[in-house]
């Protein structure tokens, strides 16, 4: 089950429990989905669709609980937890919980895009070209230009990518992915 996608079960309401707003029954056919493992619901709140997984469906008008289990994606799925309960208080959620900063996505968009060129067949000099523009290639000392190196690495970041480095990207802490040291 992808880390963002929230295990949910019908609460023991407690005096002390916050009553929320939730009825299942209200969802349309294509946001609540009966599959062999249970219900999965996508609740739109607070601008955002949030991932539900349920066993069962709690009875109308019941609290619900979120169940986390502590394995390596509690991270991620504590912080989508955490995003449905301000939504469900009415409360600015912040950034998704797998949002990558904006300089890893273009490093990761040029690593797609320099793998698809090596997989054409161009040389790390045409890749380079496509990528950075031909005014930034020289003619002369392209063995130790530093977008030379770039380029290789790039290439190399998107085979490891391409063969399922993809997964790590589901994780939030950088050392799991493969950017840390």
């Amino acid at each position: 089950m992808l880390p963002t996608v929230l295990p949910v079960r019908a609460a023991v309401r407690s005096a002390a429990s916050k009553r929320y707003d939730l009825d299942f029954s209200k969802l349309a056919g294509s946001e609540l989905r009966h599959a062999p493992d249970g219900w999965h619901a996508i609740v739109a709140l607070g601008g955002a669709k949030h991932r539900l997984w349920l066993p069962a469906l709690p009875p109308s008008g019941s609290s619900v609980a979120v169940d986390l289990p502590l394995d390596r994606n509690f991270e991620a799925r504590l912080r989508a937890a955490h995003r449905f309960w301000l939504a469900l208080e009415r409360r600015p959620l912040g950034p998704p919980p797998l949002a990558l900063p904006i300089l890893t996505r273009r490093r990761l968009i040029l690593a797609l895009r320099a793998v698809d060129g090596s997989l054409e067949g161009n040389s790390y000099r045409e890749i380079a070209q496509g990528l950075f523009g031909k005014h930034r290639i020289p003619d002369r000392g392209w063995k130790t230009h530093d977008l030379r190196s770039r380029t290789i690495r790039l290439v190399r970041t998107g085979l490891r990518l391409m063969r399922g480095g993809y997964r790590a990207l589901l994780r939030r802490n950088r050392k799991d992915r493969g950017e840390g040291s």
